[in-house]
């Protein structure tokens, strides 16, 4: 049964909030984030428009890259879809649903609800016009913004920060432990690339309990190579050679404050966690 309430998920009526695209969650994918997103609530005026309405809106701005005023009429206002996406990041909803929705996945791949081993890595990515903090990454030639991530080593995204591309790693890097461990307080070990060399290890270990093995490239190696344990957030990172580089929206980063690209990119691990786990569902 879908979770519905007559406050949170009311069936929208006919015209500007009906909407039938092919980036629309199908109902199995939207049984599993309901309970999340559809949450029955006494607060505020009664929702005009269905919380699977809008969220089928933001997914819409993610997938397709465009800005909230670009939303068709048929969706409801942008004004509208852009609140609900700020509320759902100020309560912590797109975490709690990368959370959720990365635990029942674990369990469907055979694996412990809660990670115990990740990968920790850094993705830059140039801004658009009207971003906010930027710096240069000189070793990537990136005028930008930059994402630490954290993810299990099923490649699942667990924590993710957002800094200036100037911000090295070693500096940034204990921000997404943090992160990380808060979200997953079982993580106990970690690969990382050269660039955490130094500090970062001995920090992570006294305050954070978790160790990290350096994976370092063999000397002379030139062009690309997989690396052992790494190769899972090359293919988790936004844009890199797959999962997450369909959101046309993460190519660069469009957003005025950090806490916004977060939200985006929880937003797009949780909804292709969402559409993995509704294929093993049986039908």
């Amino acid at each position: 049964m879908l979770a519905s309430s007559a406050r949170s998920d009311a069936t929208p009526v006919a015209g500007p909030g009906t909407r039938d695209d092919p980036t629309d969650v199908d109902d199995a994918t939207w049984e599993l984030i309901a309970p999340i997103l559809a949450k029955p609530t006494n607060r505020g005026r009664p929702r005009v428009h269905a919380d699977r309405v809008v969220s089928n809106a933001v997914v819409y701005v993610l997938r397709g890259g465009i800005t909230w005023r670009m939303l068709p009429k048929t969706d409801p206002p942008w004004q509208t879809v852009s609140s609900r996406f700020r509320t759902w990041a100020d309560d912590g909803t797109w975490q709690t649903l990368t959370d959720t929705l990365r635990e029942r996945l674990r369990l469907e791949l055979g694996r412990d609800p809660m990670p115990m081993a990740g990968v920790i890595d850094s993705q830059s990515v140039p801004t658009g016009p009207g971003g906010g903090a930027v710096g240069d990454d000189a070793a990537k030639k990136v005028k930008g913004r930059k994402r630490h991530l954290v993810v299990d080593t099923e490649g699942l995204l667990i924590g993710v920060v957002v800094t200036p591309a100037s911000v090295q790693d070693p500096i940034g890097a204990p921000d997404a432990l943090e992160e990380a461990k808060a979200h997953a307080p079982t993580l106990r070990h970690l690969w990382a690339d050269a660039r955490d060399r130094g500090k970062l290890i001995d920090s992570a270990k006294q305050s954070r309990e978790l160790t990290i093995e350096i994976v370092s490239r063999e000397a002379g190696q030139k062009g690309f190579q997989v690396l052992p344990r790494r190769w899972v957030i090359e293919r988790g990172v936004p844009f890199g050679p797959a999962w997450l580089d369909r959101f046309r929206r993460l190519a660069r980063d469009w957003e005025a404050a950090s806490w916004s690209a977060c939200a985006f990119v929880h937003i797009a691990a949780s909804n292709l966690m969402a559409r993995r786990i509704a294929r093993y569902q049986p039908t």
